[in-house]
Formats: structure tokens, sequence, C-alpha cells
């Protein structure tokens, strides 16, 4: 299934329409938000990434200061796992961040083990580490592959469990997410029925091309997250995050970070998840989500066209092997 022209035109209108929404913290600083699928939530577009850029904020209070400068700038949606940094270290410095404001944060991290009987033991030390009683989104952490994906389905296995986990109020919702393998992901969101899906989604992962039907995946970029795996989620109406927009920087320089940063905006997504390792990042984000304003579709497939044809392969390397934690 690939997004036609009119599909991808509607929804990149919602999307405006959609960041016209906009949310105050006691009358703070304001940022444009979204309803994240089903699950009713509405995000802030800007999400914080609390993986390895988080962890190169060495001290502990540096990182503290960066959770909490983005909380008191409007972003309310903060993305975690158990295995950033050892012993649930991100976890542990976003429990410290948020104690005394729970309220209002969208709250998710991953579970990425794949042995089911230890999945209970490993949330409830997530759980201790952020200092809650529950997550508002649960995801089973980077899918890998269509073997990782069986390992991931089978008998009191990891998916068994969230479900079981999330029946228990542990979560409110339960995702999936990816970065290594658009096929698997397709797989897993056609067979099972999560709230949301987390996926790699920037401008050098794909190329559309103009078809006598509208806008079709090109030829030469066959297996891409955005025409294989994004069309299932969005038809059915899970929430959407966006990851590896900037490619850990890798195509910083190659288009203006906020075409990079508008491009994946431009998707039918909830919010993109953002890594910033430095304080004035998290500004010169949040500057740029406040006047963020839709691509359009011949943008994107300039754009998209341009730094595949650059990156594609060195893009799927990394993004098959690149390890955040």
């Amino acid at each position: 299934m690939s997004i036609s022209r009119r599909e991808f035109l509607g929804t990149t209108a919602i999307a405006g329409l959609a960041a016209g929404s906009l949310s105050a913290d006691s009358g703070k600083t304001l940022l444009p938000t979204r309803v994240l699928g089903n699950t009713g939530a509405r995000v802030s577009i800007l999400a914080m990434g609390a993986g390895s850029r988080f962890l190169s904020y060495s001290e502990e209070d540096k990182a503290i200061e960066a959770v909490q400068k983005a909380l008191d700038l409007g972003i309310t949606y903060l993305d975690t796992a158990d295995d950033y940094g050892r012993g649930h270290l991100s976890e542990q410095r976003i429990g410290k961040a948020i104690k005394g404001r729970r309220n209002g944060i969208f709250l998710a991290t991953k579970l990425s083990n794949r042995d089911g009987g230890q999945s209970q033991r490993i949330v409830e030390e997530s759980l201790k580490a952020l200092q809650v009683d529950s997550v508002d989104l649960l995801h089973i952490h980077s899918l890998t592959s269509e073997e990782d994906l069986a390992a991931i389905e089978a008998k009191g296995g990891v998916l068994e469990q969230v479900r079981k986990l999330r029946d228990q109020k542990m979560t409110r919702f339960i995702g999936i997410t990816c970065h290594a393998d658009p096929v698997a992901l397709k797989a897993a969101l056609e067979r099972h029925d999560f709230d949301c899906t987390q996926m790699a989604l920037n401008a050098a992962t794909v190329a559309m091309m103009n078809g006598q039907r509208g806008m079709v995946p090109n030829p030469a970029i066959k297996n891409s997250f955005e025409t294989l795996a994004l069309p299932v989620a969005i038809r059915k109406k899970m929430g959407i995050l966006g990851m590896k927009v900037f490619a850990q920087d890798a195509l910083v320089g190659q288009a203006a970070a906020e075409k990079l940063l508008y491009y994946t905006l431009s998707l039918p997504v909830a919010a993109a998840v953002v890594g910033m390792p430095r304080l004035e990042h998290i500004d010169d984000n949040v500057r740029l989500v406040k006047a963020f304003k839709p691509l359009t579709a011949s943008e994107m497939k300039h754009m998209s066209g341009t730094l595949s044809e650059k990156n594609k392969e060195a893009l799927d390397l990394f993004l098959r092997t690149h390890v955040d934690a």
C-alpha cells in the first residue's frame, strides 16, 4: 500500500491544521500539539528523545536541567528506554527531572528484552527509576528483523507480556519501535493492534515520484518506512512518532535543519522525537516548531530525491546497525 497524491496532500493539510492547535502550561510558552492517533492523547509535536544524545550530558544536573528546560518551553512528550544507559540511567534522570510535575507530561519508555519471563521485572525497575506508578506508553524496543518479530510474537514472549502489563495498568498504551527493517515493521503493524508506533522517518530514507495514480514509491528505493510501514499505521489510526529526523546529524549541512524537521512533521505523525544534546538545541528546535508550516508535496519530493540519492546506502546501513543505548 502506498500513499496516493490525494491522501498525501490530505494528511499534509491535516498536519498543518493540527499544528495550529496550541497547548499552554499555566500561561507559559505555547507549542503546537497533535492527537496521538486513537489514544486520544494530545502531545507537543516536538518530543524530547532521551537516548544516546541525551546521555551526552555527562553531568546529571545538566541532564535534569535539559529536561526541565524542555518542559518549561512546552514540550510535553518525553521518550526514554530501559537500556538507555546502564542501570536505567536515562530513566533515572527523567524521573528526577519530572518529580513533582508529572501532570501534563506524556511519558513513554521502551522494553528492550525479548524474554517474556523477565518483562514485568524490568518494567517495574523502569517505573521505579522514573518514580511513577505507570507510564503513558510502553514500546517494544527496536524491532530488528522478521526473525526478531517471530521471537517477540512467541508464546509467553514480550508481546504477550506487554499486553498483560497494559491490563495491569502499568502502562496506558503499548507500541513498537523500529529503525532497522521497514518490512518487519510493516508485518508487525499489520498483524497486531498496537496503540502506537515509532519509526525512522526522514527526508533521506525515501524518494517519491509522480505516477499516473499520484505519489508512488520511487522503484529504485523499494523498502522504506514511509512507503511500507507508515501507510499501515495510518490505516489503523495508530499514534505515529517519527525519529532519526537528522540521522544523528548525518544530514545536517545537506539541508537546512528546519527543512529536515519540517519534512518529518509534514508527514501524518503526532510528533518528531529528537535528541537534543545541548541546551541551545532545545531553544532552536522549539523556535522551529513554533514557526512550523507543512512543506508542499513538491518540496518534499525534491528534498527526498536529492538527499536519498546522496545518502541512501549509508543511511540504510546506519539504521540497520545503530544502537541508541
